[in-house]
């Protein structure tokens, strides 16, 4: 696997905040780390598309995912030696692999399998679709946002990854969160 998109060790626990669009994960990840004081990663695609979109108006297209992928990973590699205990990501190489495959149908790619098996997370922190939809320049699809849970829900079940939903409010699913990743620090003597 080249190199940029390789997910260097780490002593600290990892937790994905995933989801299909607006629903909160951005606004979560960062609550989160405020709480555990520690660090996120941002979203990388997001600032990656919003500049193509504020300089060219274009959308994402499929070249645009490899470089996502390797900005997305560099980001985590970067503050994952920073977090204290625990890193909150939002968003990670399946959430764009799992976009692509509905954006471009059909999209399948070896290398972002490899990657999505050979990256490791504690936990995935499904958010669900309750929260009210914000138009912004990428998002696209707010008749859709059912489809895409069911999607995104898929996509974490077929690659067998660790997950719990987060519905509610945004104070309920921060004090839910918080529950959960406390008992996961528990259960790793973190």
């Amino acid at each position: 696997m080249e190199e940029t998109l390789v997910q260097k060790d780490s002593d600290c626990l990892k937790v994905v905040v995933y989801g299909p669009e607006s629903t909160g994960k951005t606004t979560l990840a960062q609550q989160l780390a405020a709480y555990f004081n520690t660090q996120w990663v941002p979203e990388f695609a997001r600032n990656y598309l919003q500049e193509k979109y504020d300089n060219c108006s274009e959308a994402c297209e499929q070249e645009d995912l490899i470089p996502i992928a390797k900005g997305q990973i560099a980001a985590e590699n970067r503050l994952a030696p920073k977090a204290n205990r625990v890193l909150f990501i939002d968003t990670n190489v399946l959430q764009t692999y799992t976009y692509a495959q509905v954006y471009y149908e059909g999209f399948t790619s070896k290398v972002f399998e490899e990657v999505i098996k050979a990256h490791q997370y504690d936990l995935y922190l499904l958010t669900y679709i309750d929260t009210p939809w914000e138009e912004d320049d990428l998002r696209d699809k707010p008749q859709e946002r059912e489809y895409m849970y069911k999607v995104f829900k898929a996509s974490l079940e077929v690659n067998e990854k660790p997950y719990q939903v987060l519905k509610g409010t945004k104070q309920q699913r921060l004090e839910k969160a918080i529950a959960m990743v406390e008992n996961l620090l528990k259960e790793h003597g973190k």
